[in-house]
């Protein structure tokens, strides 16, 4: 059996969430046996392999504030995986999830509210129903055959699908290039 993609009103939960310190050692450093590659424009970028990859450490502080970010993320465990939330109060909320079980084939994802894409070099999947009109979005990305990155996006105000699948996919390609 496939497993599902986390509902949103499970989204809409952690949104609620305070907010503190993840995934960060001495001096904001990952604490992940990582390596570092060279991405576009010249940064830096911490790749690790998907048991050892931080889902809060895929999101630095330069990341965070293109995202619209002003808040350190919150480490969690959604359904077994790994997960780091980031709560902007009265704004919008960004869960990371890293699921090291199920590629983008495994999900079990209805037809009618995905639509394939890519993000960098990497097959993804974005997420949303445009007739709820709930304000959520979600972008997976593929990690090989038997493992994928989910990440959810939810307005507080549970409206805008469009600037939710915005926040979305930028999350993503902030994401996409410190992952195996």
């Amino acid at each position: 059996m496939s497993p599902r993609l986390p509902g949103f009103g499970v989204l809409a939960a952690l949104v609620l969430l305070t907010v503190s310190a993840c995934g960060q050692g001495a001096a904001g450093q990952a604490r992940i046996p990582a390596t570092e590659k060279v991405v576009t424009g010249g940064s830096t970028a911490v790749t690790a392999p998907p048991a050892a990859l931080d889902p809060c450490a895929l999101l630095g502080p330069g990341d965070r504030s293109s995202a619209g970010l002003n808040v350190l993320g919150v480490p969690k465990e959604i359904n077994g995986a790994r997960a780091c939330d980031w709560t902007v109060p009265a704004t919008f909320g960004v869960t990371i999830t890293v699921d090291e079980r199920h590629g983008l084939r495994d999900l079990e994802i209805e037809r009618k509210t995905a639509t394939k894409t890519k993000v960098g070099d990497r097959d993804a999947l974005k997420v949303s129903d445009k007739k709820a009109a709930d304000g959520t979005c979600a972008v997976l990305l593929g990690m090989g055959e038997k493992a994928s990155v989910q990440i959810d996006v939810s307005n507080t105000n549970f409206t805008d699908t469009p600037l939710a699948c915005e926040r979305a996919v930028t999350v993503a390609g902030l994401a996409e290039p410190k992952l195996p």
